[in-house]
């Protein structure tokens, strides 16, 4: 018996948590990261400037991982067509994700969180690696659109259609 007490405890835990997710208009959590390009970005920075977006994946270095940065990498352009900044995001300690970028030819700041507060916050941490999610912000700072079905080959075509659909405005000429 004291099992299932044990059990239920922790279902309705998980449910809860789930029930505290991030969703679509909520403000998005705000970070200060240090990026692959020898800089450090704060969301803050950018409320009332432009929009932003953050593609979360599990871990440098990795098949499915290396495809969705090398797709953004070479078809960058794509998305440089709206006014948005854009990063990738791990947990990976910052050296990995500058090697990282490195060899995938990255031309967009990959943010690194190995204290893993900023997944937590973003409901994507999962058995200590962040899960594949794209997370749209807006320019007010809250949550445009959370896709949890990135699929990596076409993440860059696929960004660029849904910042359109969200009707982000076109970058300055």
């Amino acid at each position: 018996m004291k099992f299932f007490a044990i059990l239920f405890c922790c279902a309705l835990a998980a449910v809860t948590a789930r029930a505290e997710e991030l969703k679509v208009g909520d403000p998005a959590p705000d970070f200060t990261l240090q990026a692959s390009n020898g800089k450090t970005y704060t969301l803050a920075d950018f409320k009332g400037k432009q929009a932003v977006v953050i593609a979360w994946f599990p871990r440098a270095f990795t098949s499915g991982c290396t495809v969705e940065c090398k797709s953004l990498a070479l078809n960058g352009g794509l998305i440089r067509k709206y006014d948005v900044t854009y990063f990738m995001a791990s947990v990976d300690p910052l050296k990995e994700n500058i090697g990282f970028a490195e060899s995938t030819g990255a031309d967009f700041p990959i943010l690194s969180d190995p204290s893993r507060e900023v997944a937590a916050a973003y409901g994507v941490l999962r058995n200590g690696l962040a899960m594949r999610e794209t997370f749209y912000i807006g320019v007010d700072g809250t949550i445009l659109r959370i896709d949890d079905g990135v699929i990596p080959a076409t993440s860059a075509e696929d960004m660029a259609a849904t910042l359109g659909e969200l009707g982000i405005a076109l970058a300055p000429q």
